[in-house]
């Protein structure tokens, strides 16, 4: 008889299967708009391909694992320009083949089987990104699931948590700029968090993979803040991606950077269980960290769809305007049965809130939300977000 750990006999449906169980039963009521995953689908930097074509021979060898001496100090140079945060390219930085093997791979080398003598609790926001829980589970912490609503802000208030959970907490994932919600947490939220995680001996594991997506202000980054208050350098490590920031989600490139004693620890494990990223890629990887033309452009391209988003949804009542990301995290009385009737009506494919959050005491914070994703063309989207108003929320003159 074949064995399987129970910690994993109760997960539910990833999304997106989930969501094809739900929709792909049904017609679409008209030309099927896409805006449910977060796929970023502008064009990418044209000279990628001269890169990729002169670095070709590359594949013909193994990568080094934690990633090029090239590619870490422009990552680097990258961290210290856009943070003012000086980090050694040998000793704090690794590269990664997307940021969800090192979110993942984090919890498995960072959380102890014990913390003050009992099962630790791994924190993460709820709506959240799915990998937290599974990293979390593997490891057999307890997943805590801290609710982020529009009374917080649409982040979590991890300094609501129970003081007897905070004495065993090991690890906090937190995600800004937000998946889904779009919220930026501030220097006074890092602050905060920061002290928190200082007081009860645990690790932040920053989330920042949206973080060059943004309307106005560039969001304020965790280590920014952690090391102007001289905390502990190994308090946080930080997480980030070419996906979002350079329409890139194929190449799976990202990065974890923190303090070396951590670094050395995630290193390790991946020295057995990782994947590292093709040489060729690396190179590709190493040009685009540097150079910041592309990523500027990006930004006015979302910006115009905000604009427009903003246009379509102005008057709707409870509509947010999201400062970074490129979701919005529509109102709606429930979201599964609005997807359904956004897709029988009019073939607009959204993701419900409740496919990525949890059920908790205090309720499901996705229950009554929608996410949809700015990453179709520009007249796609416009046609997109229409319909989701006519359909959902009954026509406008705007």
């Amino acid at each position: 008889m074949v064995m399987f750990p129970e910690r994993f006999s109760n997960l539910p449906a990833y999304a997106f299967p989930r969501l094809r169980a739900l929709l792909d039963v049904h017609e679409p009521g008209g030309p099927v708009v896409h805006m449910t995953i977060g796929e970023p689908k502008h064009a990418f930097p044209p000279w990628i391909s001269e890169i990729l074509s002169q670095n070709i021979a590359g594949f013909n060898n193994y990568p080094p694992n934690e990633g090029t001496p090239e590619l870490r100090r422009a990552i680097a140079d990258w961290v210290q320009t856009r943070y003012g945060v000086k980090l050694d390219p040998d000793t704090q930085i690794m590269a990664l083949n997307g940021t969800r093997e090192g979110l993942y791979n984090a919890g498995m080398a960072l959380c102890p089987e014990t913390k003050n003598g009992e099962t630790p609790a791994v924190l993460m926001p709820n709506p959240f990104y799915q990998v937290y829980l599974i990293s979390a589970i593997s490891v057999a912490a307890d997943p805590v699931f801290v609710n982020a609503t529009e009374e917080t802000g649409h982040l979590p208030d991890f300094e609501s948590v129970p003081e007897d959970v905070l004495k065993r907490t090991a690890l906090a994932y937190i995600c800004s700029p937000a998946n889904p919600q779009g919220a930026v947490a501030d220097r006074d939220y890092w602050e905060r968090l920061i002290a928190l995680a200082e007081k009860h001996d645990f690790q932040i594991l920053a989330d920042e993979c949206y973080c060059e997506v943004y309307r106005d202000t560039p969001p304020v980054g965790a280590l920014q803040v952690a090391q102007e208050m001289g905390a502990d350098p190994e308090r946080v490590v930080i997480f980030h991606s070419l996906s979002k920031r350079s329409n890139l989600p194929g190449l799976r490139s990202g990065f974890v950077a923190g303090g070396p004693e951590t670094l050395k620890q995630i290193q390790q494990l991946r020295n057995y269980a990782g994947t590292p990223l093709p040489l060729p890629l690396q190179a590709v990887a190493e040009t685009v960290w540097r150079d910041e033309a592309h990523v500027v452009e990006n930004r006015k391209l979302y910006a115009e769809k905000f604009d427009m988003a903003d246009r379509i949804f102005g008057n709707v009542p409870g509509y947010r305007s999201p400062p970074a990301g490129f979701f919005l995290w529509l109102p709606v009385d429930d979201g599964e049965a609005a997807a359904l009737k956004l897709w029988k009506e009019t073939g607009v494919r959204v993701l419900p809130g409740a496919y990525l959050s949890r059920d908790t005491e205090a309720g499901n914070p996705g229950q009554g939300y929608i996410r949809v994703a700015l990453v179709a063309p520009k007249d796609e989207t416009k046609r997109g977000l229409t319909q989701i108003r006519d359909c959902l929320y009954g026509s406008e003159d705007q």
